[in-house]
């Protein structure tokens, strides 16, 4: 395993980030794909053995029960000094006018709730899943700060918004005094660029780290183009998220496919080798429901991509409508 400075910390992560939505109790949210806990652990151990140290989830996947499930894996199979666990808050969590959003209100409560579920007294990183159009800025910016202070959370990230809102983020953050963003969680693979034209060299000006969310694009880049699955025919992201430039995206997986092909290895390793090979990524977050899915994405690290092979992949891509923040 490879490990990679978290923007301009000092905090040390792997290569590949374990993302934790896929594990999560049957039942409970609104992913029917998602594995119970009994399934979900050799996954855990499985990435600690290879050398992950860095695990991702969020307070609304699967209703907590995902927070539930990692902590309680990692707690058995890991020291908490030697693990970097992200989590994330906006998304509802439960009825009501408080039960979602970025006031302070909500982020008091659901750092508490986070930390009782995960079983741990802080968390390493801290992300806000989305911009919250109904809370200002800096509201929310001196909860964040307040948590840190606490020694809830030792860093705090963002994810997916437009370049301009994460720029006023930083900016508002420093004129203050208050804690940082160090991170940005955004889509970024190869059927879907966009954040190439301004997210990304706003990162890299600013020492952001980058850890991109469904890098292998919900699994469309590793398979045939017409294969289906439960999450794909369950997932109503993968048609939010990628269909809208059918023809376009066809080619890219074509070319995925040939790319891997002469190299003799899975394709999936080629679509993470290509973001490993941008220097502004930090470690792209890999869901995992079969184990080759993770063995694949650990072999990623020691596929280095030529200009050519790079070259190719991009040269079909053509301009998509703006998603992810939703």
């Amino acid at each position: 395993m490879d490990y990679i400075k978290l923007g301009r910390t000092g905090l040390d992560v792997s290569r590949i980030c374990l993302g934790c939505m896929s594990y999560g109790a049957p039942g409970r949210g609104n992913h029917a794909w998602s594995l119970g806990e009994e399934e979900s652990r050799p996954f855990i151990k499985r990435a600690l053995e290879g050398g992950i140290n860095f695990f991702d989830t969020a307070n609304r996947y699967s209703a907590g029960s995902s927070e539930e499930i990692l902590g309680r894996a990692l707690k058995d199979f890991a020291r908490r000094d030697e693990i970097v666990i992200a989590t994330k808050v906006f998304g509802r969590v439960r009825p009501g006018p408080n039960g979602a959003g970025l006031s302070r209100k909500a982020i008091f409560s659901e750092i508490d709730a986070s930390l009782r579920r995960l079983g741990t007294d802080y968390v390493d990183l801290y992300q806000i899943h989305r911009y919250d159009h109904d809370t200002p800025i800096e509201e929310t910016l001196e909860a964040l700060h307040d948590v840190v202070k606490a020694g809830k959370a030792r860093y705090i990230g963002a994810s997916s918004m437009h370049a301009w809102q994460f720029a006023r983020a930083l900016a508002v953050s420093e004129r203050h005094g208050w804690t940082r963003f160090v991170s940005m969680q955004n889509l970024v693979n190869l059927l879907y660029r966009e954040e190439e034209r301004e997210m990304l060299p706003l990162c890299a000006a600013e020492g952001i780290g980058v850890i991109p969310w469904s890098p292998q694009a919900r699994g469309r880049l590793t398979r045939d183009w017409d294969h289906t699955s439960t999450r794909s025919e369950t997932d109503e992201s993968v048609t939010r998220l990628f269909e809208k430039s059918v023809d376009a995206d066809k080619r890219v997986v074509d070319r995925v496919a040939r790319v891997a092909a002469g190299r003799g290895i899975a394709r999936a390793q080629i679509a993470l080798a290509w973001l490993l090979a941008k220097p502004v990524i930090t470690a792209p977050i890999v869901g995992a429901t079969r184990l080759h899915h993770l063995d694949d994405a650990l072999a990623a690290i020691a596929v280095k991509l030529s200009a050519d092979e790079i070259a190719s992949l991009e040269e079909p891509y053509v301009p998509h409508e703006v998603v992810g923040f939703e």
